[in-house]
């Protein structure tokens, strides 16, 4: 009986000893993001006195840009949803395409600041007269996706994706790869009037 009772007591002993050594530690975990819902893919049809007709994303919402320098074609797609806007500024060609070229190249290579890397994808549709590149710009940058489409003669369109919010590539990543989609819809529905 003594026996029992001393092994009984060894026992308990060494289970309070070594049990909590076979638990899970508890760590502390960082915050999670928000869960993002996005709409069924859906598109509209711009097309006003501007020299240019696209596709936009029926989520979208047009608005007009009130900057200091008031363009009759540079315009907003708000997706207020989501704090983000896709800035477009539309630039009559006038033998200077290589100025404006480069002007835009230095606007996307601009983020390298912040960027982890630039890359270009280059979209053509030459029925179309419209040829273009795509920035996918990675890392914590302003700015996510670039692009700019031309005629090489006449039009020149160009378009910057930027967020209301802390520049975050994890957090943002979701919402940067559905846009994207929706920029590269933009470009391959553009047409110049």
């Amino acid at each position: 009986m003594v026996r029992n009772k001393i092994s009984l007591c060894l026992a308990v002993i060494l289970c309070l000893l070594f049990a909590p050594g076979c638990r899970n530690h508890i760590v502390p975990r960082p915050w999670g993001y928000f869960r993002i819902d996005f709409p069924q893919k859906a598109y509209l049809l711009y097309d006003t006195a501007c020299p240019f007709i696209f596709e936009y994303p029926a989520y979208g919402r047009i608005s007009y840009d009130v900057g200091k320098i008031k363009e009759p074609c540079w315009l907003n797609i708000e997706f207020p949803g989501y704090r983000a806007t896709l800035h477009l500024s539309y630039i009559s060609l006038h033998k200077n395409l290589e100025a404006v070229l480069n002007q835009s190249h230095e606007f996307a290579y601009s983020h390298s600041i912040k960027a982890d890397a630039i890359t270009e994808l280059l979209l053509m549709n030459p029925s179309k007269k419209v040829y273009g590149i795509l920035y996918d710009i990675k890392g914590n940058a302003a700015s996510s996706v670039q692009f700019i489409a031309t005629d090489s003669t006449k039009n020149f369109l160009r378009g910057a994706l930027y967020f209301t919010a802390q520049p975050n590539e994890d957090s943002l990543a979701p919402a940067i790869r559905f846009f994207r989609d929706d920029i590269v819809h933009l470009i391959e529905t553009l047409k110049w009037k």
